[in-house]
């Protein structure tokens, strides 16, 4: 499979700016992956297609405020640091990519805030763009962490080519958001609301959470044409043993296995038995899905419209068939669908 399958045009006005009014009103397009069959809805009329005791499976990572903006000491140049991950709690080590790279080297100075309220020393310079940074902060961890995320921005893509709003902070945020680590929004999630929660609780749907904590390769180009030779950054998952219990419980009953966005896909792919259920994991994951593809797990999927050449759009294609996908795509380019992360969404059932 090449990279080159994976291009299609975008009209650049297709690509949302802002979420809907309404969480569950957004638009879906339902792909029947056996027909090929295409629907045209709205979000909240996914409950139609799930019946008493099918599984939802959702990420429950939180975004945290990771794009800050301060100065280089001596020459005041304005640095954009985008924290990654926490690397030591005690000694305030995290691990960032700073732009403009090339100013940027081991021992410099980072001021940021008012008054310099945080400073960071940079102690390693990993790759071109990658830097490891030192906070220095005298008081509690707490106090720290207060001040980091106070000073930090919600981290839309760069593709939303406007500033930050006030209602990012919740929007590009699940309701379900409870473990904090992610510095990308899984995306698919954001589209239910409490109501509709409600409303597929009331029909009988289970609930099931793992966790990934989305990093930065969500974005990352794939620079090869041969999509075997692509490497995902690994990110952070965990899969309990109550997610597992539900997940093989509703495969045993022949029930739809939904899974909500291409995390969760990726989650439950990482981690399945010989006999193709899923097991308790803990750790790491760079686990590229691309057509073809043989699924264990997810019967179904909820995902939104992915831009071209993503790795997201490869998995979708993997899910759904890659002409079926395509032909889709190109339906919800007629029909004005919005795409990206803040647009309409895609069930392929």
């Amino acid at each position: 499979m090449k990279l080159s399958k994976f291009k299609y045009k975008l009209p650049s006005e297709l690509i949302a700016l802002h979420p809907a009014y309404n969480r569950d009103e957004s638009r879906l397009l339902v792909l029947h992956k056996d027909t090929g069959k295409i629907e045209h809805k709205i979000f909240k009329d996914l409950i139609d297609y799930f019946d008493n005791e099918d599984v939802m499976v959702f990420n429950n990572t939180k975004v945290f405020p990771a794009r800050l903006y301060g100065n280089k000491e001596k020459t005041g140049a304005e640095i954009e640091v985008f924290l990654l991950r926490e690397l030591n709690r005690e000694q305030r080590l995290w691990d960032v990519l700073v732009d403009p790279a090339r100013k940027i080297r081991i021992g410099n100075k980072l001021y940021f805030g008012d008054d310099d309220l945080l400073v960071a020393e940079v102690i390693d310079n990993t790759t071109s763009r990658g830097r490891t940074l030192r906070f220095l902060f005298d008081g509690s961890y707490e106090d720290f962490k207060k001040t980091l995320y106070g000073l930090g921005e919600t981290p839309l893509p760069k593709f939303i080519e406007r500033p930050v709003e006030p209602e990012d902070a919740e929007r590009y945020q699940t309701i379900f958001a409870k473990h904090e680590g992610a510095v990308a929004a899984p995306t698919a999630g954001m589209h239910f609301s409490r109501e509709l929660m409600k409303r597929l609780e009331i029909k009988g749907i289970d609930f099931a959470e793992v966790t990934l904590h989305v990093g930065l390769g969500n974005f990352r180009s794939v620079d090869v044409e041969d999509l075997t030779k692509h490497k995902m950054d690994s990110e952070q998952i965990e899969i309990n043993e109550l997610a597992v219990e539900q997940v093989n419980s509703g495969k045993k009953k022949k029930k739809q296995i939904c899974a909500v966005g291409t995390t969760v896909v990726r989650t439950l792919e990482t981690s399945v038995s010989t006999l193709g259920t899923l097991k308790p994991f803990e750790g790491w994951t760079n686990k590229f899905i691309f057509p073809p593809f043989e699924f264990s797990v997810p019967t179904s999927m909820v995902t939104n419209f992915h831009l071209p050449l993503s790795t997201l759009l490869m998995m979708a294609c993997a899910f759904g068939g890659y002409d079926r996908v395509m032909a889709a795509y190109q339906e919800a380019i007629k029909e004005k669908y919005r795409f990206g992360t803040y647009g309409d969404a895609m069930l392929i059932i």
